[in-house]
């Protein structure tokens, strides 16, 4: 049965997903960039960047993971770009270039309407609003039997969280503090939401800890 997937969502040492002050300069917040620092060494990302090398093991096992069996996303539109509220216009077409990484239709949750977007290799951004249900139905019909897999940023992965949609979610938890940014756990009780630890691994670059939802 197809599921709601997270995967490589990385956040620091005291729980932040992102680092403060995110802008068109500062995507990931400041400090953000470190907690994806194990990401960007490995061999899978190097080759999304179209570059040689990168290591490989078991962080590059769990970047790698995260497209196998992926037929559809879904993202926060700060994901997408650093744009607010209504689109002054349709040039921003995110931080990727003409070719994504998603290679596949990607949902954009946003409150302003905007065209789809079509871009190279499969990827096209769908904008859309309304209640979560109805958008990861639309993307579990887009995907064709396979997973969704959820992308950031905080905010959208707590309200998957609270409304119990997340079955499987890959956290890599970073030895950077941030002491500030957006907290990814406050206000969730993730036990009685349903979730437990099902495996755990330490690498140089991560804690990887693999949690469900029980059936």
């Amino acid at each position: 049965m197809a599921g709601l997937r997270v995967h490589s969502f990385s956040i620091s040492l005291d729980g932040f997903g992102a680092g403060p002050s995110q802008d068109r300069d500062n995507p990931l917040g400041v400090g953000g960039p470190a907690l994806h620092e194990w990401v960007f060494a490995t061999r899978t990302f190097h080759k999304m960047e179209g570059r040689e090398g990168g290591a490989t093991g078991a962080d590059d096992d769990f970047v790698a993971r995260g497209f196998e069996n992926i037929g559809a996303w879904i993202i926060g539109r700060n994901m997408f770009g650093p744009v607010r509220g209504p689109w002054p216009d349709e040039k921003w077409k995110g931080w990727w270039g003409p070719d994504p990484p998603f290679h596949a239709p990607v949902f954009v949750l946003t409150h302003h309407a905007r065209a789809a977007l079509t871009m190279d290799e499969g990827t096209v951004f769908h904008f859309v609003a309304g209640d979560i249900r109805d958008v990861l139905a639309r993307a579990f019909e887009a995907a064709q039997g396979k997973d969704v897999r959820l992308g950031g940023g905080v905010a959208t992965l707590r309200q998957f969280l609270q409304a119990q949609l997340v079955d499987e979610m890959h956290l890599a938890v970073s030895q950077q503090l941030l002491g500030s940014g957006e907290p990814l756990f406050t206000g969730l009780d993730l036990p009685k939401l349903g979730y437990q630890t099902i495996d755990c691994l330490r690498t140089p670059g991560a804690m990887h800890v693999i949690i469900k939802k029980r059936r």
